[in-house]
């Protein structure tokens, strides 16, 4: 079972990639995203590889990070949703993107992927919706990204699209505000994403706490 590719970039595609290793050209498909990141050919480059064994295949998918490689995976665990879907999700998404949606329960933003209607978008989003609830928060925070299932002890959660250390810190202070007020942290994070959302994000706590509030209420 391959695990991890290490060599020269040979050629990429639009969907793939042929790494040269020692000499043999490894085919790998990889997301849109991936490859748009991947070096010049002639150059060094390591992927992590997710091998899948068939009756008359072996096909490996590649991720420049565990994070991509992780959401690959999880997303492969919701009926309907195989390799290649779960690669257009992720070229037309970055991680922190599907955890957003996951997270403020908008399976519109997942449509945007090739071959995902919205009754697949909609499954995406109630099957992972418990399986990524605990995630979010520390990138929101400051924490930076990390894969699914993995806590803020070894590295950060993925988050929404927030972007700036002030609009994270501000998103991160109202989700705790609300929290001690009383609201769990998974409805409190999804009113601070649609109130961001709605006032932009570069919106200061002040105005973030009732916005969230409102959106609590309604």
């Amino acid at each position: 079972m391959i695990a991890r590719l290490r060599g020269l970039l040979d050629s990429a595609g639009t969907d793939h990639a042929v790494i040269d290793v020692n000499g043999v050209g490894y085919l790998v498909f990889a997301a849109g995203r991936t490859l748009d990141r991947l070096p010049k050919p002639g150059e060094p480059v390591t992927l992590l590889i997710d091998t899948h064994v068939g009756e008359d295949h072996i096909r490996l998918y590649g991720f420049l990070d565990a994070t991509e490689r992780d959401w690959f995976r999880l997303l492969m665990t919701v009926q309907g949703v195989g390799a290649r879907v779960a690669l257009a999700i992720l070229s037309a998404l970055t991680p922190d993107q599907i955890a957003q949606a996951i997270a403020v329960n908008d399976p519109k933003m997942l449509v945007r992927a090739d071959g995902v209607g919205p009754k697949l978008a909609a499954r995406i989003v109630n099957e992972l919706k418990d399986k990524t609830a605990h995630l979010s928060l520390a990138a929101l925070t400051g924490g930076g990204t990390a894969a699914p299932g993995k806590g803020a002890n070894g590295a950060a959660a993925p988050a929404g699209s927030v972007e700036g250390a002030a609009g994270a810190g501000a998103a991160g202070d109202a989700v705790s505000a609300l929290v001690n007020l009383g609201y769990g942290r998974t409805e409190a994070f999804a009113a601070v994403m649609k109130a961001m959302r709605n006032l932009g994000e570069g919106a200061e706590l002040q105005a973030l706490i009732p916005a969230a509030l409102k959106e609590l209420a309604a």
